[in-house]
């Protein structure tokens, strides 16, 4: 069977995925069942979506998606078994940590990379401290590209625009650049440089460290005084 032509990465700066490097010195080369790679490398894509005080991904949704199950295809195994397989896998691997928990359709199995961040999240699900349904999830497919965010919230688009927001995505997650935009727009400051002002301010002192999370009133003050307020029109 002839494999279907990859027809080359496009023009212009590419999103990177984060993947240590420890994966490619002792994981790449124990791994020798093609599924399981897949889905290890398919777990550091979507887990660098996602947002939240853990980061986990459900049996459910890697089994909703009908690429990654269609790439799992083999003769004599279906798609959905091919996926069990792998995850328990990795799971054996020491790759991936499981964990369970009570859902309204019964017990719903997740995955955390065997992180320190992941192994935390375990032992919450674990003593029932947290639960990945109390999150919103989101996924790159079901968010605007930062152009299409650009282009209905701050302007239309440039060349030399078009390689800064390039640039953003690189950078920050989606997650960041989405919610920079919304203070843009709640502030009514629809410029570029005060959505990347944010996203610098986030990288130095942490977006989920800040002492103004759950406070809004706070929040807003802060996006419209000090250094933002060069920003804003009076």
């Amino acid at each position: 069977m002839t494999p279907a032509v990859f027809g080359g990465f496009p023009e212009g700066r590419q999103r990177l995925i984060p993947v240590p490097s420890l994966f490619f010195r002792e994981l790449l080369p124990a791994i020798d069942d093609l599924a399981e790679l897949k889905v290890t490398l398919y777990a550091f894509w979507a887990l660098n979506q996602k947002e939240g005080t853990f980061r986990c991904l459900r049996q459910a949704e890697l089994a909703a998606d009908a690429l990654l199950l269609e790439g799992l295809r083999t003769q004599g195994t279906s798609p959905e078994q091919a996926l069990r397989e792998a995850l328990d896998r990795a799971v054996a691997r020491g790759t991936f940590l499981q964990a369970s928990f009570d859902a309204a359709e019964g017990a719903q199995a997740v995955y955390f990379l065997n992180t320190p961040k992941g192994r935390a999240g375990v032992q919450a699900v674990e003593r029932g401290e947290w639960r990945p349904d109390t999150e919103a999830v989101y996924q790159a497919a079901d968010r605007p590209n930062v152009f299409r965010l650009y282009e209905e919230n701050i302007g239309p688009l440039t060349p030399l625009i078009a390689d800064t927001l390039r640039d953003a995505e690189e950078t920050y997650p989606a997650g960041w650049i989405e919610e920079a935009v919304r203070i843009a727009v709640e502030n009514n400051v629809r410029k570029w440089r005060y959505v990347q002002a944010i996203l610098e301010d986030w990288r130095t002192r942490g977006r989920d460290e800040r002492e103004d999370r759950g406070d809004s009133e706070k929040a807003r003050r802060r996006y419209i005084e000090g250094k933002f307020a060069d920003f804003i029109e009076h």
